[in-house]
């Protein structure tokens, strides 16, 4: 099974960080037979304002692992023209996908966002028609406390892509929507209200290992801590 993970800057991750993608790796490699592929490695340098870093906090994180399709700033915007082609160089699986804050908080609308999740799953499908995907909700960060508008599109976007979830989920290609983690709390999981710390990369890790457990039987319950 070849996992590709797709995300902003919650996913890549910057110097310094473990990210959830390697969280995620430790429990595949304690469940399933995988691969994890992808066209980048890097970890996002603040200092140098690129994807430059190879300093994960564990550098015994194995190199092939470390691949993804993740990018500081990119959202479902982005990563939809980009879809198609990665999946099928990479000839990827599964999808697990953490996407959407930056759309709402810079580029687009619910609305918009909400198209761009349609475009993208019609874009792996065209790749794979068999591909499988998981999707996060956004977790609104701590911009939300402050702007209700920003706060109350975060919660339309998610009405919106549990429907696109609802209404485009095949046997033939499944799509699954994760749980946001219910324990999940934005001034303890993330170290600046937005990206999460060590505690915030297990519970997203755990929330796209659940779902796959629960639904598919892929893997299995995730017991890599809180």
């Amino acid at each position: 099974m070849r996992f590709l993970f797709v995300g902003d800057s919650m996913t890549i991750g910057s110097a310094g960080d473990y990210s959830w993608r390697y969280r995620m790796w430790q429990h595949l490699s304690s469940t399933c037979p995988h691969e994890i592929v992808g066209p980048r490695t890097e970890l996002y340098d603040i200092e140098a304002g690129a994807a430059v870093s190879t300093a994960y906090a564990d550098p015994a994180f194995p190199a092939p692992a470390r691949r993804h399709l993740a990018g500081w700033g990119e959202g479902w915007l982005h990563m939809a023209p980009l879809i198609r082609e990665t999946v099928a160089a990479e000839r990827a699986d599964v999808l697990l996908v953490s996407l959407g804050l930056i759309d709402l908080g810079f580029y687009t609308d619910s609305d918009q966002t909400a198209a761009n999740v349609r475009e993208f799953i019609g874009e792996a499908r065209a790749a794979n028609p068999h591909v499988r995907m998981v999707l996060l909700p956004v977790i609104p960060n701590v911009r939300a406390e402050s702007d209700a508008p920003f706060a109350a599109e975060c919660d339309r976007f998610n009405v919106l892509l549990a429907k696109a979830v609802a209404d485009l989920d095949t046997a033939r290609s499944p799509i699954l929507l994760a749980s946001r983690p219910a324990s999940y709390d934005i001034h303890v999981d993330t170290y600046d209200g937005t990206h999460p710390g060590p505690s915030g990369e297990r519970k997203l890790a755990g929330a796209f290992a659940d779902a796959m457990h629960q639904a598919w039987g892929l893997g299995g319950p995730y017991r890599w801590g809180a």
